[in-house]
């Protein structure tokens, strides 16, 4: 089973060797890791993987390859303090943002009484905290209206969750495909020279030598580069996890098109502040006010997210499904827009699908119509625009 993985390893271009397989075989020997998955994952991860640029490919691999091993130990589920929850839902329903027909007061009494009821795992059911189903608490099941606990499932949908959410950063590395988004990137092109002299100044060189009388004089230039400044905002988590492959196409070729370039990442919507990096999205953050300061009109901003939320998320002080905002979403996505001058909306979901959410019609309206579907076509449309 582990040369099986070992071989996944391979084929997703980690650079695994044949010496780090042997150390993670070695610590297994001297047991220290049995029976949890867990500490198995980042005994492997330290000992595998030498360059945390290969973090994320290997996460994927890893859940691939080992789907199905861990179960939800939903044993311990009756630890949950009530004042977890109830603050939460407490705000969403002052703000609006709970539909009205979901008792708040039915639900968290209904919560309580099974915390106290239940006594053993159940699944597929209608009633007790569990997996699967129709329950309106627990994990995997189909329940728009209730309290989600642990690893999303279902139709991801849910008033509030309580779990940690890991999102992990966009691999930059990931193979292009295709390969012409890139291409279509090319549009957004102002070339200029700037920086320290690196490159040979031929025609310089020739007319100083000349000047010189023979003597040879080389003159140097700085090269030429790209110089469009672009600010890239990505979507990370939840449903977008359907269109990573085509996020990170999109952002390798950024990375290899624009010198000039920053990324921040957030989720479903933006609000008070961003983040550079997924593992300390808690605790270093980058306010949005900070960007406005610090980032010139003349920058070129893309947003790149599937815009599927629940509409309060936009709409509503709030409506952020982790956190609590004092001010909607859509008043920050404003001022983003009020500051910049050239804004526009990737959404990575095929246009058919656009008008089946109501947020989506949302944000197509914050972007005024500037929202593009992630492909050759729909990015050329959108570096045309931008280069105007």
């Amino acid at each position: 089973m582990l040369l099986g993985f070992f071989e996944a390893l391979r084929a997703a271009r980690i650079p695994v060797t044949l010496r780090e397989w042997l150390d993670l075989c070695a610590a297994l020997d001297a047991s220290l890791v049995f029976a949890d998955i867990e500490d198995f994952h980042a005994l492997a991860r330290t000992v595998l993987v030498k360059d945390e640029r290969y973090y994320d490919r290997f996460d994927r691999v890893f859940g691939a390859y080992f789907d199905g091993v861990q179960q939800i130990p939903l044993d311990a589920l009756g630890a949950i303090p009530e004042d977890w929850l109830r603050p939460a839902l407490e705000r969403l329903r002052r703000a609006g943002a709970v539909p009205p027909e979901l008792d708040l007061e039915t639900l968290m009494e209904t919560f309580r009484q099974r915390l106290r009821e239940q006594r053993e795992r159940h699944a597929g059911g209608n009633r007790w905290i569990g997996t699967g189903g129709t329950s309106p608490f627990g994990a995997g099941g189909h329940n728009p209206q209730g309290i989600r606990l642990g690893p999303r499932g279902g139709g991801r949908q849910a008033v509030k969750v309580w779990e940690k959410r890991d999102f992990r950063n966009y691999d930059d590395e990931a193979a292009l495909s295709p390969r012409n988004l890139q291409v279509a990137l090319r549009r957004l092109r102002r070339f200029a020279r700037s920086g320290a002299p690196e490159e040979l100044d031929l025609e310089g060189t020739i007319e100083a030598t000349a000047r010189e009388g023979g003597l040879l004089d080389i003159r140097m230039r700085p090269a030429r580069r790209n110089a469009v400044k672009v600010l890239l905002f990505l979507d990370v988590g939840g449903s977008m996890d359907d269109h990573v492959h085509a996020a990170e196409a999109l952002f390798r070729a950024c990375r290899n098109e624009f010198a000039r370039l920053a990324h921040f990442y957030f989720h479903n919507f933006v609000y008070a502040s961003v983040w550079r990096d997924n593992a300390r999205r808690f605790s270093e953050r980058v306010p949005v006010v900070e960007l406005i300061r610090s980032y010139s009109p003349d920058h070129k901003v893309v947003f790149v997210g599937d815009a599927a939320m629940a509409p309060w998320e936009i709409t509503h002080p709030g409506g952020c499904i982790e956190d609590w905002n004092e001010e909607a979403g859509e008043v920050w996505f404003r001022r983003i827009h009020g500051h910049f001058r050239r804004v526009v909306w990737i959404n990575p979901a095929p246009p058919q699908q656009w008008s089946y959410t109501a947020s989506t019609q949302l944000v197509r309206q914050l972007v005024d119509d500037r929202m593009y579907p992630l492909t050759p076509e729909g990015l050329t449309e959108a570096m045309r625009w931008m280069a105007r």
